[in-house]
């Protein structure tokens, strides 16, 4: 019998995706407790979560690295009915540059909260994956069956590595797992009070247009203007924050209810439309009125060309709607980095 009001623990709450999802979760009912470090994100992301959802929420500062301060934590919190890792490092140009810092906090983590979940108890587990770890793949739109490819990154290469470890540990264990592939995930909550932490330098691209027609960067950078696509630039298949959250609600569901076919299940979370970067732009354009100052620049390395979803598994398995379209995107990555400018 499913429980009423579970207890969730969300690692990397405090973060961009993490964020967002426990908004989701209080707002299905759920009750959120947050293990998050803080190294890449701000700790007032509960005040602007309490904010939104008029529910208070507490984070640990823990690093899941600290297998015994991690386990204080659970014991401390009593029963735990699941979890959610968002918790990893992930920008692939830092990843290129510092391999090792990535296996080690990435992997390191994911083994600790796999063997912690299985001395709890704690039966239901989601992991936040990639579409990285399909590489630079030849079949479009990318469906959970395409084979992964060559890791474009170490980064790319732990959500791999992290997957593979997750399958094998649900052959030996009790618990039941889903694996969530999402693609780029951008926007910001409607309300304009909580989005992506764009006041460090940061590489992604709706953040980095949003920061340069703020003043924040003095130009964009277009990465490569001779790739294989529609005009040369890269595709990807942007999606709204709060559409990928939503998605990790169904899953707990999915996983509570016993509606899982198999020990772990895989779901890629995508609009299913590619947009190239000269795209992107021109819907920000659109929606901001504000020209972008920007330039065709090198290519970058571990830029994988083309990619985006097949997302009918996870409309048709998990009941997930697509709710906003790529100017929505826009328009609320635009209203929150204004409002976080301002302060």
């Amino acid at each position: 019998m499913p429980v009423s009001n579970p207890k969730i623990l969300i690692t990397g709450g405090c973060g961009y995706i993490g964020s967002h999802t426990v908004v989701d979760l209080l707002e299905n009912n759920f009750e959120v407790v947050i293990i998050d470090n803080n190294i890449r994100s701000k700790p007032t992301a509960t005040q602007l979560i309490s904010k939104i959802s008029g529910k208070p929420v507490k984070n640990h500062n823990v690093d899941l690295c600290d297998k015994e301060a991690t386990r204080e934590v659970l014991k401390q919190e009593g029963k735990i009915d699941g979890i959610i890792h968002f918790a990893a490092l992930k920008s692939v140009p830092e990843s290129v540059e510092k391999p090792l810092l990535y296996y080690h906090n990435n992997l390191d983590s994911l083994i600790n909260l796999l063997e912690l979940s299985a001395e709890f108890g704690i039966k239901d587990f989601v992991f936040s994956s990639s579409c990285s770890v399909y590489g630079n793949t030849t079949e479009l739109p990318v469906t959970e069956q395409t084979p992964l490819g060559q890791a474009e990154s170490p980064y790319a290469r732990t959500k791999q590595i992290g997957e593979d470890i997750i399958r094998d540990f649900s052959k030996v264990s009790d618990g039941r797992f889903v694996l969530l592939r999402y693609f780029n995930p951008v926007g910001a909550h409607e309300s304009g009070e909580l989005g992506e932490d764009t006041t460090d330098v940061i590489t992604a691209v709706v953040p980095r247009i949003t920061g340069t027609a703020l003043g924040k960067f003095k130009e964009f950078a277009v990465f490569g203007n001779d790739y294989d696509t529609r005009d040369g630039t890269c595709i990807r298949d942007y999606i709204h924050v709060m559409d990928i959250a939503n998605a990790h609600t169904k899953a707990l569901q999915y996983l509570i209810a016993g509606r899982n076919e198999s020990k772990c299940e895989v779901f890629n979370l995508g609009t299913g439309n590619g947009v190239t970067v000269l795209e992107a732009i021109q819907s920000f354009e659109k929606v901001s009125g504000v020209k972008l100052n920007w330039k065709f620049s090198p290519r970058r390395a571990g830029d994988v060309v083309s990619i985006y979803a097949n997302n009918n598994k996870a409309v048709t398995k998990l009941g997930w709607q697509i709710k906003r379209d790529l100017d929505t995107m826009m328009r609320t990555a635009w209203l929150w980095d204004k409002k976080l400018s301002e302060k």
